[in-house]
């Protein structure tokens, strides 16, 4: 059983108590730590300035009333002289007489944090020795005598100096040993080499930074350590830190393929060389997180540079394509049809290089569109069974609604693939895989992923999202959880993991339930569009496939007319608006409501309001054409 605090401190005031010499310790702020019971009885000092606490000035000035200093000063230039000796404190060894003539001998000490030490001493008896030897030795002469005496403090003091050299050299050996510690547990390799570019010094962490090199290498030459290539990568920086000059640096190491930081610091006094001190890191991580920032950034700038551009260009081909559509129902020669296809067609490819461009900067934007879940869940399951063992059975639970389902199916399939390859993984050669697909509350479209596996740990349960994360060492990417993760979310979906009662893992991967409407006859849409031209254009869409059409550019109108008009059956919102609200915030108040709510943009998916509006409704991409508008807006809740 650990013992107290507060009982240590009593044991060791205990101790300090049964010591027959005085002892006080103040700290740095002359402040009294420690007062014993010999130094209390000593100068007869009271309770109430023996505390924790007391000022060192509070206590002088006590033992200066009672005489101990004599009378040759004034109290207070006392006082203030031995508060100024301790501000600026020294070792000292002196001997004193004191007011009631009792001898006494005063040894101070610093401490290594700051403070003093003091022990006094009552050497009455020793004195009263040496004058008796005085008195009765008159066959000794007085310098015989004096010789004595001079030697007897010599002794006492010399004695006290031992005393403070052996503790100096413990503090110093145990700030060795602690410094020697540290370099030790150090993640990088520190070393000293002399003019002969052999080791002087390491402390062993060479093969922590670079593996595949000895630890103890004292004495070896730095050639013979490395290797012949990577000596001949730093030879040329050893040889300026040599000359005097301190160099930083990184290379690549042959053997080990790491990245390495090398920082070489001369050891010279007055010029002469005596060697250079070496800093090894290992920034192998810490450069590949640079590439990938950097990559990062570029994406970004291109995707500042392009993000306005496509705005106005999606909005453009926008209008073309609705234009278009209307010649192309208008009876017109078939040379005005073949130049309208080819219009059409140029529009289309714009789109997607418009597309393309959104893909170079963020993930591919959602397609939506009618699924057969059934159906893409069972072509699912033939295609994953030849990639697994034998061993491992694969089964499959459709519990889906007989019915098609608005979701985008190659993102569905590819998150599918990546979890039972996960569960693969986790069932190490055999095991059962079950999938079980499901609709939540009329709300969501739930697919389970489980397995008879070991199921995640710890820190997986809370990193597995972490982009680069994985405990399959270096078979794994750390990348195929991050994506579904990703792409379920930009679809206003979510992922939860778990570890299944029975044993394994489970993942549950969520998506908004959207059906379609079994009534498909004529709607009213409420059109929210702050550009003039194209809200022209979807609303000629919108009227082509048999829907009424009200039309707002702004959140407040678009709200005033969800008020007061009935029988609104569904709301195309731009994201993008007058004022400072937009269609997310739209689609955020509509919420509540059952009006359901399609957005439109053409902002890249990585920008914050694809992804809150994404949480909120389906979104269609920028530009479009009518027949991409029809699966939407027969949806029966998009939200």
């Amino acid at each position: 059983m650990p013992v107290r605090d507060d009982t240590k401190a009593a044991m060791t005031m205990a101790g300090l108590n049964l010591i027959k010499q005085g002892l006080s310790i103040f700290d740095s702020d002359l402040k009294l730590v420690v007062a014993n019971a010999r130094f209390r009885e000593m100068f007869e000092v009271p309770d109430s300035l023996a505390r924790p606490g007391t000022s060192f000035q509070d206590l002088i000035r006590h033992m200066v009333a009672r005489g101990e200093y004599g009378t040759d000063q004034s109290a207070e230039e006392m006082v203030r002289e031995r508060v100024e000796l301790a501000k600026a404190f020294e070792p000292h060894y002196i001997e004193r007489q004191r007011s009631n003539g009792r001898w006494i001998s005063v040894e101070g000490s610093p401490l290594p944090d700051g403070g003093w030490i003091t022990v006094y001493t009552d050497i009455t008896q020793v004195r009263r020795q040496e004058e008796l030897l005085r008195s009765r030795s008159e066959v000794l002469s007085d310098q015989l005598i004096r010789y004595a005496e001079d030697l007897s403090s010599a002794n006492r003091e010399l004695e006290s100096t031992v005393i403070a050299l052996e503790e100096a050299k413990r503090q110093i050996m145990e700030s060795e040993a602690r410094m020697r510690l540290t370099a030790e547990m150090m993640p990088a390799h520190i070393a000293h080499v002399g003019p002969d570019r052999c080791y002087t010094y390491s402390n062993r962490r060479l093969s922590a930074v670079m593996p595949g090199r000895p630890s103890n290498i004292v004495g070896a030459h730095i050639k013979d350590t490395l290797g012949a290539e990577t000596y001949q990568i730093i030879a040329p920086k050893l040889q300026v830190a040599l000359s005097g000059d301190s160099t930083v640096f990184e290379f690549n190491d042959p053997k080990s393929t790491r990245r390495i930081r090398l920082a070489l610091t001369p050891d010279s006094e007055d010029g002469d060389a005596q060697g250079v001190y070496i800093l090894s890191m290992d920034v192998t991580e810490e450069a590949q997180a640079r590439a990938a920032l950097q990559q990062t950034k570029r994406r970004e700038i291109a995707a500042q540079m392009t993000s306005g551009l496509a705005h106005d260009f999606s909005n453009l081909l926008t209008i073309i394509l609705g234009m278009q559509g209307k010649l192309e129902k208008m009876d017109l020669p078939a040379e005005a049809h073949e130049l309208i296809d080819g219009t059409l067609a140029t529009a289309r490819r714009g789109g997607k290089l418009l597309n393309s461009l959104a893909d170079v900067t963020s993930q591919r934007a959602p397609q939506l569109q009618p699924t057969d879940v059934g159906a893409l869940l069972r072509d699912s399951m033939t295609l994953a069974r030849p990639i697994l063992n034998k061993s491992i059975d694969l089964q499959l639970q459709d519990r889906t609604p007989n019915e098609p389902l608005i979701l985008d199916p190659g993102m569905l399939q590819d998150s599918l693939f990546n979890l039972i390859l996960n569960a693969r993984d986790g069932c190490d050669g055999a095991g059962r895989i079950t999938i079980c697909c499901e609709t939540v509350q009329d709300t969501w479209l739930q697919i389970s992923v489980q397995d008879t596996g070991k199921g995640f740990s710890d820190e997986a349960l809370t990193h597995a999202f972490d982009p680069f994360f994985t405990t399959k060492g270096a078979a794994g990417t750390g990348l195929g959880l991050p994506m579904v993760y990703d792409v379920t979310k930009l679809v206003g979906g979510e992922v939860r993991i778990a570890n299944a009662e029975g044993g394994g893992a489970i993942v549950r991967l969520r998506l908004p339930l959207r059906r379609l409407r079994a009534d498909q006859s004529t709607s009213l849409v409420l059109l929210v569009e702050d550009d003039p031209d194209l809200r022209d254009q979807i609303r000629e869409m919108l009227i082509d496939q048999n829907h009424m059409v009200i039309e707002a550019s702004s959140v407040d109108e678009a709200l005033l007319l969800v008020e007061h008009v009935p029988g609104i059956s569904a709301v195309l919102s731009d994201i993008n608006l007058e004022g400072n609200a937009t269609g997310v915030d739209l689609a955020g108040k509509l919420g509540k409501t059952d009006i359901p709510v399609i957005l439109m943009t053409s902002l890249p998916t990585t920008h914050s309001l694809y992804q809150d509006g994404a949480a909120r409704a389906p979104i269609i991409r920028k530009p479009f054409a009518a027949s991409d508008l029809v699966p939407l807006l027969t949806l029966k809740d998009p939200q």
